[in-house]
């Protein structure tokens, strides 16, 4: 018997990246975890509604140690979208599938002096692509997000407590920074944030970060730059 097909209505199937928050555990676990849970407690809501690419790139661990690993992160409300560098040997059913490929951003060459009215612009180079940027022309107000892992994002304006500016590049925010601000967030170590009044939540360059509790008083309420040197965020006044 031949099976007709009445409906011609074809499957759209389309291709889209999106920007996964990346974490990198390493050993003791427990320990690591310790430290993810002050950072969830320190900043409200980090993990909720994000994808998250668990990274076990030259982490020795065997599928048992993965699939505790998997339902810890599970406990809180940390939701695996997928796996990149483990060994295929410690991957199995149920667990998030492997992933491979993900695009990072090319490193800008930053100069040596700036100031918060110069927004830093990608170095000429023949071999990498220029960085692109957005202007965010009004403030960042609770509970939005702006993610632009293509370059640099300036806003003209403030940032308020519980929002957020994610940049694969540099972050300027000619305002006050109240709420997050996240730099270099797929792999930009020489990426900088800016800012004329930090009062800032929590700032992040390249996957290190920097709690408020952890900065300088003295830099509180002043217009500062930060940076990246070695696993360290290095914060100084502008002038």
């Amino acid at each position: 018997m031949t099976k007709v097909l009445t409906d011609a209505r074809s499957i759209r199937i389309k291709g889209r990246s999106f920007l996964a928050v990346m974490l990198s555990p390493d050993l003791p676990i427990d320990d690591w975890l310790i430290r993810l849970d002050d950072l969830a407690a320190r900043s409200a809501g980090f993990f909720l509604g994000r994808p998250v690419v668990l990274d076990l790139t030259d982490l020795q661990i065997d599928r048992s140690q993965l699939k505790d690993l998997i339902a810890e992160l599970a406990k809180r409300n940390v939701s695996i979208m997928g796996i990149e560098g483990a060994r295929p040997s410690i991957l199995g059913s149920g667990m998030p599938p492997a992933l491979k490929g993900g695009r990072s951003v090319s490193d800008i060459e930053v100069p040596a002096k700036e100031s918060v009215d110069t927004p830093v612009k990608p170095a000429a180079a023949e071999t990498r692509p220029a960085m692109q940027s957005i202007v965010i022309r009004e403030p960042v107000r609770s509970g939005q997000s702006v993610i632009f892992p293509e370059g640099d994002v300036t806003v003209i304006g403030s940032v308020a407590s519980g929002a957020e500016v994610i940049a694969g590049g540099s972050v300027h925010i000619y305002g006050a920074l109240r709420g997050r601000a996240m730099a270099g967030s797929i792999g930009n170590a020489s990426a900088r944030i800016f800012c004329r009044k930090l009062e800032a939540e929590l700032v992040a360059i390249d996957g290190i970060y920097k709690m408020a509790e952890d900065m300088a008083p003295n830099l509180r309420g002043q217009a500062v730059q930060l940076w990246l040197e070695e696993d360290a965020i290095m914060a100084e006044k502008l002038i």
